[in-house]
């Protein structure tokens, strides 16, 4: 079997959404035999350092970063605005510096409901930084749910003219029909252009059995009752 790393991963700093502490993620990576593992926080590198130390201390390679919710125009903001999922994860001292670069650029200048980039900014800062077209929500798939084939390949010509050899289709498959309709496309996108492909798990908890704990979580981040038959929850126990 060809070796594993996890590279899309929300630990506690993904606020009332990940239920992957640190210190158990790393743990898990280094008992699995993975040789690094990532962090990508929603906006933000809040867990950087934590996540530093405790790869150097299970002798595995930290690898940081964040999923970035990315806009087309920061001066927008009102309800139902898109903002799309990505992925950037930070391949040296300058990736890493730009990453933290962005996340406060969307506190500061982009927050509105969550903390937001847009392309322009992207463009100033992706020096050193290895992008992947993340999960479902991403802006590829979500263009492809949409129908627009067309629109799709645009947005990853877009991103591959910024990012070059290190711009990557993502690919999930956690049993949800979403997925499993845009994944060939995914994979044709990558075909047609000349584009790598990365397979991720979208972590939220690092066991099966954190799936519940999970599920309460999000019932305390949108005010939910837990019986309610209506509320934000996982399809499933593959996070």
């Amino acid at each position: 079997m060809k070796e594993f790393i996890h590279l899309h991963n929300h630990s506690e700093y993904s606020l009332l959404d990940g239920c992957a502490r640190i210190k158990n993620l790393v743990a898990k990576a280094a008992e699995s035999g993975a040789r690094a593992v990532a962090l990508t926080d929603h906006g933000n590198v809040y867990g950087a350092i934590k996540f530093y130390k405790e790869c150097k201390a299970k002798h595995i390679k930290p690898i940081i970063g964040m999923e970035a919710y990315v806009t087309d125009d920061l001066t927008v903001k009102q309800r139902g605005t898109p903002r799309y999922h990505l992925i950037l994860l930070a391949k040296d001292d300058v990736g890493f510096h730009n990453i933290m670069k962005l996340s406060s650029i969307a506190f500061v200048d982009g927050f509105y409901e969550k903390p937001r980039i847009d392309f322009e900014h992207l463009q100033q800062y992706s020096q050193g930084v290895i992008c992947l077209s993340a999960c479902i929500a991403g802006e590829i798939p979500q263009t492809l749910l949409n129908k627009n084939y067309d629109g799709a390949v645009r947005i990853a010509k877009r991103y591959q003219a910024l990012f070059k050899d290190d711009f990557y289709i993502e690919l999930q498959n956690h049993g949800i029909p979403e997925e499993r309709e845009v994944f060939g496309s995914l994979k044709k996108i990558a075909y047609d252009l000349g584009i790598k492909t990365v397979a991720t798990n979208d972590i939220h908890y690092v066991n099966r059995s954190d799936a519940k704990a999970h599920d309460v979580l999000l019932c305390i981040q949108t005010g939910s009752d837990y019986d309610d038959p209506n509320r934000m929850r996982f399809p499933n126990d593959e996070f």
